[in-house]
């Protein structure tokens, strides 16, 4: 998993509240078995027309939101059924961190596991940087983990909180798979310190 620190990038704004994982990432793209890839199906419905034409409406097919890294949302985002394709999704497409006032835990769970930061802000704050992003071309912001902060380039800084493991682990790119690798050496003397069972059949 890719660590994260600090990141500075696009801002895409996508203010609407109660976006559910079925739109993140529909469930026909569902029966693919790589973990990768996801990121061209992200918001299929809003970006596509029925006939796979992209909608010139949708923010993401604006042309200043193409490098966005940063997605910005309403409240209770990630909601819905308990896919890890959403944040795989998300994170394949280029994006590093979500803002929302509010997330479902399942899905926010789920973000830590493949180096996206979810950041919780309040409305207000969320409201502000919608407007400036919506005002300004390239509009972007700076997070940085190890000190909490979301900040810009008029220097307004904002702090968020989290949870100091899950801090800790992105911080060096640990997902579950890297956490149980630090223990690699007391795993191998344990299994070697295990008795031969022998497999008798009748």
């Amino acid at each position: 998993m890719k660590a994260f620190v600090s990141h500075s990038g696009i801002v895409a704004p996508l203010n609407r509240a109660n976006i559910d994982t079925d739109q993140i990432i529909p469930k026909q793209f569902l029966t693919r078995i790589e973990r990768s890839g996801f990121g061209q199906f992200l918001f299929f419905d809003w970006r596509y027309t029925p006939e796979g034409a992209p909608r010139a409406d949708f923010v993401l097919n604006l042309p200043r939101y193409q490098n966005a890294s940063i997605l910005i949302a309403g409240r209770n985002f990630g909601c819905g059924s308990s896919r890890e394709h959403a944040p795989w999704a998300l994170e394949d497409y280029g994006f590093r961190v979500v803002i929302a006032p509010s997330f479902a835990d399942i899905f926010y769970n789920n973000c830590f596991k493949v180096g996206i930061l979810p950041v919780i802000l309040s409305e207000e704050t969320i409201e502000s940087f919608v407007r400036r992003t919506e005002a300004t071309d390239g509009f972007t912001l700076d997070v940085n983990l190890e000190n909490q902060t979301v900040s810009d380039a008029s220097g307004a800084i904002e702090t968020f909180e989290v949870d100091s493991f899950r801090k800790q682990c992105l911080i060096e790119g640990l997902d579950d798979i890297g956490l149980s690798l630090r223990y690699r050496q007391t795993i191998s003397e344990f299994e070697k310190s295990r008795p031969h069972w022998m497999n008798i059949s009748s």
